[in-house]
């Protein structure tokens, strides 16, 4: 199966000239979205830009990057991650062998080595109220979460997932086509969370594959601080999810 790659670089010149190189030998194109001057620089030959002429959001950069590849698999890719070699070809060696499989990602390790979770439960309302304000302080996530983390699980072979980190995954196209891509609606934060929920509401099913592995640096800006623009944009995101699949709520 042929893979493509699409990667948004939001200002992250420096960030694509170390992931470029290590997508080049596993995938047959690679499509950047610039989504501001300056995003770009010393890029590998043959790698194509497409240059927005103002900044647009996530969801719709990937998009956008979707449609001018052709590839039966569509890799998403922060420029903030590492690919170990050989993970690209053990994502798509794993869909190949599994047609209902939409969404694979990888192992994913903090840049110490350490493992980051990655394959996660959707989200609840009280667990997200406990994430995002001042109640995480006394009710730490990573502690009083575990289950919404998977914590208390480390698998060693493929396992399916309910939503994979956004930040390394490879779609299936016959998905994307089936439920109208990313949902360019968000802001910022939660469309990963959303493009799973409604690829497992028409069958299609979301793995985990930990033969692969990437190092991602994730910021985790809203961990950080309990008010900001991102943690607004986050509070957007989680009302519009709920607006969409208000019947999420009844899922625990």
């Amino acid at each position: 199966m042929t893979v493509s790659a699409v990667v948004v670089s939001h200002g992250h010149a420096e960030e694509l000239e170390g992931l470029l190189p290590l997508l080049e030998p596993e995938v047959a194109e690679i499509v950047v979205v610039a989504n501001l001057p300056g995003s770009t620089r010393r890029l590998p030959p043959g790698v194509r830009v497409i240059e927005n002429h103002r900044p647009r959001n996530l969801a719709a950069n990937v998009n956008t990057g979707v449609a001018a590849t052709s590839g039966e698999l569509v890799l998403f890719a922060n420029p903030d991650v590492r690919p170990e070699p050989g993970a690209v070809t053990a994502l798509a060696g794993f869909m190949a062998g599994r047609p209902r499989c939409g969404l694979a990602g990888p192992e994913l390790h903090w840049p110490d080595g350490s493992w980051q979770p990655s394959r996660r439960r959707f989200p609840t309302v009280t667990g997200t109220i406990v994430r995002r304000t001042p109640l995480r302080l006394v009710f730490p996530p990573l502690e009083r979460q575990r289950s919404h983390y998977n914590l208390d699980e480390r698998p060693t072979e493929p396992v399916e997932a309910e939503w994979l980190l956004g930040a390394f995954l490879l779609q299936r196209r016959a998905m994307l086509d089936e439920i109208g891509g990313w949902d360019a609606g968000y802001r910022h934060y939660v469309e990963d969370i959303d493009l799973a929920y409604r690829a497992a509401q028409v069958g299609w099913e979301r793995w985990y594959v930990p033969a692969a592995v990437a190092v991602h640096e994730y910021a985790a800006v809203i961990d950080k601080r309990f008010v900001s623009r991102h943690t607004l944009w986050h509070l957007g995101g989680m009302a519009r999810f709920v607006r969409k699949h208000p019947e999420s709520l009844l899922a625990r």
